[in-house]
């Protein structure tokens, strides 16, 4: 049997189809499903979303639905080895291939010229305009966003982003001159911008479009191919991805692998130039695990619990109205959403008066009815998040619906900071408030935590501000509103520590797919000055090096001709030294 296969189970499995868990030790799944190991509750038991799906094909019998499935060692499961076996194989012949085509493709150094990747470009900006109701379609299928969502958040900033690297990408692959020291004044020095390769690109569920295809701009402009693997959760936008990329970019450098676990898992066997992945740190650790075996360096597009921090003196009106955009966005599904506020105590009520009345400006009296108000993706993260209520009071909202993932705008009072929905990244519609006596006790608690991705204040006095941005540190901060960082292309866009790390978006995702290499064209003139290195070494000759080697030299045009004749003038008198 192939490794990763049910071969390798060591207690016999049992279905119990009243509940959904599969006990953690278990290691049937433990290579097949390295995603299982991102969903660990606190029991020690692994909700069963993310596992492959070609054990409920194979085994219909027994997981008949898999949010209702428990698999636990107490009596005998048969599963078909052989077919699975199978399967496994297809998968890896398949990932194989495609990365395989990739290679060849990149290869061939079609992606090389820069009028291409600007055709590729133009290409990707036709299949938003040409396709715009479709995506909103899917987005609204998967998460109930309305076409103004599916513009403002998804298409608006690859039609940017698209637009600034069709201006810049001339700019931007050309060499880089850099300064030189007296000993190489006469040669040309710079750092040419190269392509890295084949590039895997995992993309995230809850923006699927933006965080899927924005880091696909950045790898086709640095001249890369691309293998692109949008989540299998928002499923109806990744097989969108699927239909369309293949219609309009070229097949064989930029390729879309659909499917789950199983299909990602085959990936990440494969070797690859660069690997950037958008998700949770669990499944981020794993990814790079994964590529540490090929030495393939990896962008971290993660997470956190992005602290939001009110000062008693501002606007608390206009600061609750940009919190609660940035919070119930998306129903709270956004890697930079406010995770939760820490205010002052005298303006803890104000707050939460505020936010109920923005709450309701925004969304009406009742958010399920508004067109404007998204929904969870799916039934595991809706339980979820409803299990981080537990210990702690809902000052409004709390409201749900099941059947349509719904989870009402809620905002939580009497938080403990050791309280579940502090725990981990809530990536939902709840926002606990917890009041602190002042900034400094704000600042001590933000870093307790693990460095966020994004970090927020709202107050009047820029001092205060620039106080919270020289004694914190995140991924990325902005006072006084939310999220608006991330709409600024000139910004590196990325996290640090367990939030990520590398960045992208403009520049930096150019940067981030391209190898910057070294380069030093040397003339083979100015010989005479060039043997000071050469044996017979002398304390004269190693005087002369650290002149030459240690002094930098930047010049224009004129300084160019200047110290040409400079560098003759030493060569005389370098000659004559040694002579002597």
């Amino acid at each position: 049997m192939k490794k990763g296969c049910h071969s390798e189970i060591v207690a016999p499995l049992h279905l119990d189809p009243k509940t959904r868990f599969l006990p953690s030790n278990s290691v049937w799944l433990r290579d097949f499903c390295f995603f299982t190991r991102s969903n660990m509750a606190e029991s020690g038991e692994v909700e069963l979303d993310y596992c492959p799906r070609l054990i409920c094909k194979e085994n219909s019998g027994y997981i008949k639905k898999l949010s209702t499935a428990r698999l636990n060692p107490l009596l005998p499961l048969n599963f078909n080895h052989e077919k699975q076996d199978m399967t496994a194989q297809k998968n890896m012949d398949q990932m194989k291939n495609t990365a395989g085509k990739a290679r060849a493709a990149f290869n061939s150094r079609k992606a090389c010229s820069l009028e291409f990747r600007k055709q590729q470009l133009q290409a990707l900006r036709r299949l938003l305009t040409e396709n715009e109701d479709r995506i909103a379609d899917a987005l609204h299928k998967d998460l109930n966003k309305n076409k103004l969502d599916t513009r403002v958040f998804e298409i608006m900033g690859l039609e940017g982003e698209i637009a600034l690297l069709l201006e810049k990408l001339t700019e931007w692959a050309a060499p880089r001159p850099v300064e030189r020291n007296i000993l190489t004044l006469m040669d040309e020095v710079y750092i040419q911008p190269e392509p890295l390769g084949v590039v895997l690109i995992i993309g995230a569920w809850n923006y699927p479009f933006v965080l899927s295809l924005q880091p696909l701009l950045g790898a086709i402009a640095a001249g890369n191919a691309v293998v692109l693997k949008p989540s299998e959760v928002s499923e109806n936008s990744a097989a969108l991805i699927k239909e369309l990329i293949p219609k309009y970019l070229d097949k064989d450098l930029y390729q879309v692998v659909c499917g789950g676990v199983a299909e990602t898992t085959e990936l990440l066997k494969e070797k690859f130039d660069h690997i950037m992945y958008t998700g949770n740190s669990t499944v981020g650790k794993i990814v790079m695990e994964a590529a540490a075996k090929h030495l393939t360096p990896v962008t971290l597009e993660l997470g956190g619990k992005s602290p939001c921090y009110i000062d008693k003196n501002v606007d608390i009106d206009t600061a609750c109205r940009r919190i609660a955009w940035g919070k119930f966005t998306n129903c709270g599904q956004t890697c930079i959403a406010p995770d939760y506020i820490l205010c002052d105590k005298s303006i803890h009520e104000k707050v939460i008066e505020r936010l109920k009345e923005t709450i309701k400006e925004f969304y009406g009296e009742d958010p399920k009815k508004s067109p404007d108000y998204c929904r969870i993706i799916n039934t595991h993260h809706f339980k979820r998040i409803l299990s981080l209520l537990e210990g702690s009071k809902v000052a409004y909202g709390g409201q749900y619906d099941e059947a349509s993932c719904y989870i009402a705008p809620t905002i939580l009072t009497d938080v403990s900071p050791t309280s579940k929905v502090m725990k981990e990244e809530i990536f939902g519609p709840l926002l606990p408030i917890l009041t602190v006596n002042n900034v400094d006790e704000a600042i001590q608690f933000i870093n307790q935590r693990d460095k966020p991705l994004a970090l927020y204040a709202f107050c009047h006095d820029k001092k205060v501000l620039k106080k919270i941005v020289a004694e914190t540190s995140s991924g990325g901060v902005t006072a006084n509103d939310t999220m608006i960082h991330f709409t600024i292309s000139a910004l590196p866009f990325g996290g640090v520590g367990n939030s990520g790390m590398g960045a992208y978006h403009g520049k930096f995702s150019f940067d981030t797919f391209s190898h910057h290499r070294a380069c030093l064209i040397k003339s083979l003139k100015m010989e005479t000055v060039n043997k000071v290195r050469y044996p017979p070494g002398s304390p004269e000759k190693v005087k002369w090096i650290k002149r030459l080697i240690t002094k930098q030299v930047n010049f224009g045009k004129l300084g160019l001709v200047f110290f040409g004749l400079l560098g003759a003038l030493l060569a005389v008198l370098m000659k004559v030294l040694l002579l002597h």
